[in-house]
């Protein structure tokens, strides 16, 4: 491994792929493969604004209740190599809506709260450190850090106006345990089943604003993105109802993703940033900006669904990325906002927008992705 480069503010130096070891043909056909393959603009959520309704089966619960951004942009993306800027393409600079990249965010909040103690132990019961009612039923009394973290809480009850009963049975991730969404299914024990729901990643956000007493986009500005030299262009939005009380003064809570609106505002060039912060263990030019401890633990298998950290996408058994190394994972969100961290290989994607057939269960957006990086790791060891 080469010394890692770390860009300061407003610069990035460029290398030529050849002089960082990576095949210049390979980058450019990977770049081509997204520039042939973007997310058509007639696809839903092209016009934010025009699509009040996410999902048709949430019924009366699917109206979107927090700000979008006016239009989507069209595809985009960076490669680095040993923090050096090997490509990019389409409008890097532009901030969008990143939809459930936005979880991975949590998670770097969830570790920088591990760190100062603000949570003890992941294996703690949540309702020790958040009395606001929402961890007292028999159903929730069990629910610990890890379960939020990893999307097996099970949490059950309402939360802004939407009820986690709503987006159960989402086939993202698990295809041959989801249901219809229509359809209902019994509870499980918390930490026993997994499952993609942004209703309880919102309770991760509201338990965690309320463990560490501070808004998280401010949590995360001071101690990550400011650090890391992102601009000050990005804006992590809440629900138009999301303001909530905190030791006497009202705070938003944000959300973990747009899929009612609200989430992660961002530039392809500041998730670059991010992701290469993680690539480093949460090492930014020698300041330990996030502990490697979290950051090995958060992408650890969880022990009911091999491929899900603590809010990060993980390789196992290469199921998700065959052309992939093992040891690499990703931040994921709808229309394919991806970061995608390659520790074997040193090497950070982020991609903006790539196109896939919508089935449900995402796994065609997986084989995209996956094409992409047969591309570009064509030719490694």
């Amino acid at each position: 491994m080469s010394a890692p480069y770390f860009p300061d503010a407003n610069e990035w130096k460029r290398s030529d792929p050849e002089t960082v070891g990576l095949d210049p043909d390979a980058v450019a056909e990977a770049m081509k493969y997204h520039q042939r393959n973007g997310t058509p603009h007639e696809r839903i959520n092209y016009d934010f604004a025009d699509h009040e309704t996410w999902d048709e089966a949430e019924g009366e619960y699917g109206q979107r209740i927090g700000p979008h951004p006016a239009r989507r942009g069209g595809p985009a993306g960076v490669i680095l190599k040993d923090g050096y800027l090997v490509a990019e393409w389409g409008d890097t600079r532009r901030v969008d809506q990143t939809f459930s990249v936005a979880k991975s965010f949590l998670s770097v909040v969830a570790g920088i709260a591990w760190d100062r103690g603000e949570i003890d132990d992941v294996d703690d019961h949540v309702r020790a450190s958040v009395d606001d009612g929402g961890f007292e039923s028999d159903q929730n009394r069990e629910i610990r850090w890890r379960h939020l973290l990893q999307q097996t809480s099970e949490w059950e009850g309402t939360l802004f106006g939407k009820p986690d009963a709503v987006d159960r049975n989402r086939a993202v991730g698990k295809v041959d345990d989801a249901l219809d969404k229509s359809e209902t299914r019994s509870l499980r024990t918390p930490g026993t089943f997994w499952e993609y729901n942004d209703v309880r990643i919102n309770r991760l956000a509201l338990s965690l604003l309320r463990a560490i007493g501070r808004p998280l986009p401010r949590v995360l500005a001071e101690n990550v993105m400011r650090p890391i030299g992102a601009t000050d262009t990005w804006e992590w939005h809440g629900y138009y109802n999301s303001m909530v009380d905190v030791d006497g003064t009202a705070m938003r809570s944000v959300s973990g993703g747009g899929h009612w609106g609200g989430g992660l505002w961002i530039s392809a060039r500041d998730l670059a940033r991010v992701g290469l912060l993680y690539l480093n263990d949460g090492n930014w030019d020698g300041e330990q900006l996030v502990s490697d401890a979290w950051v090995e633990a958060s992408t650890e298998p969880c022990d009911v669904y091999e491929n899900y950290g603590y809010l990060w996408w993980l390789n196992t058994n290469r199921r998700l990325w065959p052309s992939a190394p093992e040891s690499a994972y990703a931040a994921l969100g709808h229309g394919q906002n991806t970061v995608w961290i390659d520790p074997e290989h040193d090497v950070v994607v982020v991609l903006r927008w790539l196109n896939y057939t919508e089935d449900g269960d995402g796994t065609d957006a997986q084989r995209e992705q996956d094409r992409f990086y047969a591309a570009l790791l064509d030719g490694l060891d």
